[in-house]
């Protein structure tokens, strides 16, 4: 069971925005306010890489969701994606979500992620370092058996 998310005040004109246009959205699909990446650039470059739809997936640590009181995104959920300055961009809805681990992420996985060259090495090469950092700022150890949340996405607002 997830904690009920609120939407930020800010961001709720695009949420009603999007809301409106398909004739009302509960807010209970609110799912979060996210951003991809742990630096201002990453983050604004990643977000730029979902408008363009290349970037049609992520990836987070599950301990990660599960500290965050939010559980696991599912399918039918909708996030608001913001720039680094808390701007919102744009929708996208989860559309599925793999749990495996860390050495597991195939290459269909990692190319729909739409980060570097798309490859399956630059995938695990960028986010065992990202994974690595993120477990370390919790006093945790990244390891390759990690357990992830491998969601697949669509952007729905704007068209």
């Amino acid at each position: 069971m997830r904690a009920m998310t609120q939407i930020p005040s800010h961001l709720r004109p695009i949420w009603q925005a999007y809301a409106a246009s398909v004739g009302g959205l509960s807010e209970d699909r609110f799912y979060e306010a996210c951003q991809f990446g742990d630096s201002p650039a990453l983050i604004d470059e990643l977000a730029q890489l979902v408008l363009s739809g290349r970037k049609r997936a992520t990836a987070g640590a599950v301990w990660s969701y599960e500290a965050s009181g939010l559980g696991l995104p599912r399918p039918g959920l909708f996030s608001i994606v913001t720039d680094a300055e808390g701007r919102p961009l744009c929708i996208i809805e989860t559309t599925q979500v793999d749990v495996l681990p860390f050495d597991q992420v195939t290459a269909e996985f990692a190319a729909i992620e739409g980060e570097g060259d798309g490859s399956l090495a630059y995938w695990q090469d960028a986010h065992r370092a990202y994974f690595t950092r993120e477990c370390e700022r919790a006093g945790r150890r990244f390891s390759e058996d990690l357990l992830l949340a491998c969601e697949q996405f669509r952007v729905v607002w704007p068209r």
